[in-house]
């Protein structure tokens, strides 16, 4: 199966801390085969969560090559890795990119996770930059296959 990560944005009216009502617009990454898929799958998700009207006002294929949740964080990183190989050809080394969207709770542990996630590769990498994103949830892909 070869399932893209979608981001969709969804605006609805939310109460703050304070008990303020304001209208929001928040992404959600979703799991999922098509942008079809990836809109009903938001849509039923997100009734779970909201017993108001809300909207889903955007939804773009993302570049995340993987997603990596983590027990007691609450924040979602973007990791870029830089996979190094040797091309024998001309003799240079090359670098190609992906993206994972790790779980963390500060810059520190996204690093550290990142390593975790890593640590299997085969090949060298760098992990050039890690940045802190919107992203309020992710809704992995379910299979509704008992197993």
């Amino acid at each position: 199966m070869n399932t893209k990560y979608f981001e969709a944005k969804v605006k609805y009216r939310k109460t703050t801390d304070n008990g303020i009502q304001k209208i929001v617009t928040e992404p959600y990454i979703i799991d999922a085969l098509s942008y079809t898929e990836a809109e009903t799958r938001v849509n039923e998700e997100m009734r779970a969560y909201i017993a108001e009207e809300f909207k889903v006002t955007n939804i773009r294929a993302t570049n995340y090559a993987e997603i990596h949740s983590f027990d007691d964080c609450d924040k979602w990183f973007k990791a870029k890795i830089s996979l190094i190989a040797y091309d024998e050809e001309s003799g240079k080394e090359r670098k190609t990119n992906m993206f994972l969207l790790v779980q963390a709770n500060d810059a520190k542990q996204a690093y550290e996770n990142t390593i975790e996630v890593m640590k299997n590769t085969i090949g060298d990498y760098t992990i050039p930059s890690i940045s802190e994103t919107n992203i309020v949830d992710v809704f992995p892909y379910v299979s509704g296959e008992v197993e």
